[in-house]
């Protein structure tokens, strides 16, 4: 047990060596600052010129949580990236050689990688969800709009959106360790978050199998274990009451998700022979 401690103070120590940590988390915060005061002046003051367009207005209960979670419905993207880099850093500046003569027991090194990194995704996500409801709130109470922070239901979306990003955090750690390389790392998760997995979410929404199958996606199951995301505005999927999975299920595939990329990974490069 000594052993596995000295492995997660090892890890919080690497990772507050460089700088890469703090200066994601301020840009994580002023966009979804941004974007959270622009969603709900939209939603808010934009809400009756919209029905005029002929664009369907959501409730004004469900204009908060659909404000608060871009914390981690657009956030996500950061803590996932982190624990990419983070996993893959050990190879780009070759520490991982002495860090294995450290504790030869790779399952500990791991294992102690996901839980520094799975408390650093919890940081994210407190400072998106105080990047989201600070000016969200401000800027819904500005149009006359319920900003629901006196709602139970509301701090419980919020308490998941801490869980969810965490658990994209640690997605992150396993993607690195099966991916190596920083540059890849990075293509792929921006790729795949935002250009990839929103297309097929959209297009799962054709079809009703289909969007049995999109539920399953990686950012639907986020989606539902929070319980709202500008998809359920724009009515992809995830967002609907038909597709969408409970919010324990979403949960439970994101933490599927991460266990099997990062078993992939230790058993596909982490087991081999480093130099």
């Amino acid at each position: 047990m000594t052993g596995f401690a000295n492995a997660i103070r090892s890890e919080f120590a690497k990772i507050l060596s460089v700088r890469m940590w703090w200066v994601l988390l301020i840009i994580l915060v002023g966009y979804i600052a941004f974007l959270a005061a622009l969603m709900g002046g939209l939603l808010g003051a934009l809400s009756d010129q919209l029905v005029d367009q002929g664009v369907p207005a959501l409730p004004e209960a469900l204009i908060p949580p659909v404000v608060y979670s871009t914390a981690s419905s657009i956030g996500y993207v950061f803590p996932v990236l982190f624990g990419a880099l983070a996993a893959t850093a050990e190879l780009h500046h070759k520490t991982l050689t002495p860090t294995f003569l450290a504790n030869p027991r790779r399952v500990v090194v791991i294992l102690a990688k996901l839980v520094a990194l799975g408390a650093f995704g919890l940081l994210y996500g407190i400072a998106a969800v105080i990047g989201a409801v600070g000016p969200g709130a401000g800027v819904l109470a500005l149009t006359g709009t319920d900003s629901g922070l006196g709602e139970s239901d509301t701090w419980a979306l919020l308490g998941r959106i801490l869980i969810a990003m965490t658990l994209w955090a640690v997605i992150g750690v396993g993607l690195g360790t099966l991916l190596r390389s920083q540059v890849i790392a990075i293509v792929v998760v921006l790729v795949f978050t935002q250009f990839l997995e929103p297309i097929l979410r959209f297009g799962a929404s054709v079809w009703e199998w289909t969007a049995e199958l999109g539920k399953f996606l990686p950012g639907a199951a986020s989606d539902a274990l929070v319980g709202a995301s500008v998809y359920t505005m724009m009515g992809g999927p995830g967002g609907g009451v038909s597709t969408q999975l409970e919010w324990w299920q979403g949960g439970l595939v994101l933490l599927a998700i991460a266990a099997a990329v990062t078993v992939i990974g230790y058993l596909v490069t982490w087991r081999k022979d480093v130099t």
